[in-house]
């Protein structure tokens, strides 16, 4: 079990951002300022959750939000949480750049959140969840373990590239607060109860077989008091589960994978 908060940035009138709108919505004070909200707020309301309930916590950043804030990586270091690459902002994809833009790309956030968080991450999520054909293997030359990026199991499973493995840690498209509330428009009850049943039947699967249950966040949406309230519900159904989960970060499921016999993990050469 994992939960994984997005800390990121935006231009301001400009490039790609969410929106509580509608998809596609023009940059405007309005949504550029729900979003700062996030940052401002909602992040720590967020925080003092993971500290409620003594959870470790794992943070897709973009390395423009370390350089403009950094009283979030002061906070986000003391509780020796987890960072992870999450390119320069959300206000740019890397699948529109050519493959030498990306990789400069992914260069320029890893030093940036390398230098200013103390480790260089692990593990790479893309704005947006999105990838070119080359971002594997580009992320892999980079030195990174673990990529986020793929939706498309509920356990990890190695996937190849020109420079080696590399390994694809589950990442929810549905259980994710963005899609769910944002454009989906559930309130923050449904999501609390998209959670709830999602673990337990998750809970009930893994009896068969390990699987990873994880929970994406944005704090400009979950943050929200409103939403918070439900939200810790739905946390405290699961920690009441607490003896028969592992807890942890998906750098810390990557690190487990990899002292796994051949085989054992999907993808992996037997």
């Amino acid at each position: 079990v994992f939960f994984c908060n997005n800390i990121e940035h935006f231009a301001f009138g400009a490039g790609l951002g969410a929106d509580p709108s509608g998809v596609g919505a023009p940059p405007n004070q309005s949504n550029y300022a729900w979003r700062d909200y996030g940052n401002r707020v909602g992040l720590w309301y967020y925080l003092d959750l993971l500290d409620e309930f003594a959870l470790p916590g794992a943070h897709n950043v973009n390395s423009a939000v370390l350089e403009y804030s950094p009283d979030i990586v002061e906070r986000l270091r003391g509780r020796g949480d987890e960072f992870i690459g999450h390119g320069r902002t959300n206000s740019e994809r890397q699948d529109a750049l050519w493959e030498e833009d990306e990789a400069r790309l992914i260069a320029e956030a890893t030093e940036i959140v390398t230098r200013l968080s103390g480790k260089k991450p692990e593990g790479w999520l893309g704005p947006g969840l999105a990838e070119s054909r080359a971002t594997p293997d580009l992320l892999k030359e980079a030195g990174y373990r673990y990529v986020m990026d793929w939706g498309f199991d509920d356990q990890p499973v190695w996937l190849r590239t020109r420079a080696g493995p590399i390994l694809s840690v589950p990442y929810p498209v549905e259980i994710n607060d963005l899609p769910a509330l944002v454009y989906r428009r559930h309130t923050g009850r449904q999501f609390a109860e998209m959670i709830v049943d999602q673990f337990d039947e998750m809970l009930a699967q893994s009896r068969k077989y390990p699987l990873v249950f994880s929970v994406a966040l944005h704090p400009f949406v979950i943050g929200q008091p409103h939403r918070l309230r439900a939200f810790r519900d739905a946390v405290r159904h699961i920690i009441a589960h607490r003896d028969a989960l592992w807890i942890t970060t998906p750098g810390e499921i990557a690190r487990y994978c990899e002292t796994l016999p051949n085989g054992t993990v999907p993808g992996s050469k037997n």
